[in-house]
């Protein structure tokens, strides 16, 4: 099985191709988010590096967030479109569940991405046999409730158990997580990649995912501007 694993969630425009679990093809680059004009040269200099075409792809896999608003619409189009005009199947994978790939030897993963004003993307992950299993689905919080959710989990389900951090938001917010948590491993691996992506994607597709799940965006929280505009309506209103 070749897969097409696209990432765009972030400042990095990743583009790789695995057969099955084995990487073949990768190109992970820092584009300071002008993926609309880097992701389609990406993606066939990928094809005639390894001369094929699209139509040897046997799955597509894309991050549908959370992250950048514009750059989660870019790779979500890009494989419907490859997707509707070659019925090729594929898989929407969360940002927040790919980088529990980026840890191979813990039990425990808890992702967390800096969302800004001491705010971050959150969700837990259980390492089954290599496939991470949800345990906290993804949310946005500040980052004292993503601790306290974390804690009152921990305590109910496995107090003494290993926790490994991973994500941007350890650098950000690694001094809150070790005032608050004693057995804990901070991962040195935490950007978002597009071979991980492809591997989450590859072992979602062996577990029976539902290829007939429509691939949207994961917005957890509204953009900006909408936020913005929202804090001026009410301003106005109240004045």
């Amino acid at each position: 099985m070749k897969i097409l694993s696209i990432d765009t969630s972030s400042d990095i425009c990743g583009v790789s191709i695995l057969e099955n679990n084995n990487l073949i093809y990768n190109f992970d680059i820092s584009t300071g988010r002008t993926h609309s004009e880097n992701l389609m040269p990406m993606i066939v200099k990928g094809f005639e590096n390894l001369n094929i075409s699209l139509n040897d792809i046997n799955l597509l896999v894309c991050d549908i967030g959370p992250g950048s608003f514009t750059g989660i619409r870019i790779g979500v189009a890009t494989v419907k479109a490859f997707s509707d005009s070659l019925d090729i199947p594929c898989i929407g994978i969360s940002s927040l569940e790919s980088l529990a790939y980026n840890v191979s030897n813990s039990k425990i993963v808890f992702s967390i991405l800096d969302c800004k004003n001491d705010n971050c993307y959150f969700a837990l992950y259980e390492n089954n046999n290599g496939y991470y299993e949800n345990l906290i689905e993804p949310q946005a919080e500040t980052i004292e409730s993503a601790i306290t959710i974390l804690k009152d989990y921990a305590k109910d389900n496995f107090e003494n158990e290993e926790i490994t951090f991973v994500g941007d938001g350890v650098e950000v917010f690694e001094k809150q997580i070790k005032e608050n948590f004693e057995n804990i491993k901070i991962s040195t691996s935490n950007k978002l990649n597009s071979f991980n992506l492809g591997i989450c994607g590859y072992k979602k597709y062996q577990n029976g995912y539902d290829l007939n799940t429509e691939i949207l965006p994961l917005y957890l929280k509204k953009p900006q501007a909408q936020r913005q505009l929202e804090q001026k309506l009410k301003g106005a209103k109240n004045g």
